[in-house]
């Protein structure tokens, strides 16, 4: 019914996180038939710049266009280390304002019924770093796989020289904190407990 290119674009957007069928099939619509041509080609270039530019930090294994990202850099910020499961979740606590310290991405977390272990997540780039630090603030989300995380990392370096804490509780139980609004989450960093 649709020409390949365009069942090829609505496949492509469909593979995106929370796009279904419907949807995919609306935005291909719309890109092929509402779109200028100079837009298209202005989007093209943009994927092809990200695709291109961004990497994760040689550091934190956080989201940048250098090879160490802005944070890594700023020498004036507090020595904790703060550990989350993905980009996204720095991107949330930076726009709380209020922690000053670094992070550490760890790509993911554990989930065994996905077939992910500890292998899978950014362990062994912490393990490289977190001598540099007096603290380190378990920040995985209160899920399953964020508990399981936050229990593995605190058996892995429990006899390391460090504070180790756990972000506060005043999360909603069972959801990803980066939906948390700013309020939520700084209170849950300033009210953070030892692990």
């Amino acid at each position: 019914m649709y020409p390949k290119s365009l069942l090829k674009l609505i496949e492509i957007l469909q593979s995106l996180p929370g796009v279904g069928e419907k949807t995919a099939e609306r935005f291909a619509l719309y890109i092929t038939l509402k779109m200028s041509k100079e837009s298209l080609t202005e989007f093209s270039s943009i994927l092809i710049d990200v695709s291109r530019d961004i990497k994760k930090c040689k550091e934190c294994y956080m989201i940048t266009d250098h090879e160490t990202c802005s944070i890594c850099q700023n020498s004036e910020r507090e020595n904790i280390l703060m550990v989350v499961s993905d980009a996204k979740d720095v991107i949330s606590l930076e726009k709380m304002k209020n922690y000053k310290g670094y992070y550490h991405v760890l790509d993911g977390l554990i989930n065994f019924s996905l077939g992910i272990s500890e292998e899978d997540i950014n362990v062994e780039g912490l393990k490289r770093r977190i001598s540099k630090y007096n603290e380190m603030i378990i920040a995985t989300n209160s899920t399953v796989e964020g508990e399981l995380t936050a229990q593995y990392l605190k058996k892995v370096f429990e006899k390391l020289p460090i504070k180790i804490t756990r972000l506060a509780y005043g999360l909603p139980a069972g959801t990803d904190f980066k939906y948390a609004d700013s309020q939520t989450l700084l209170n849950a960093v300033l009210n953070r407990k030892k692990f």
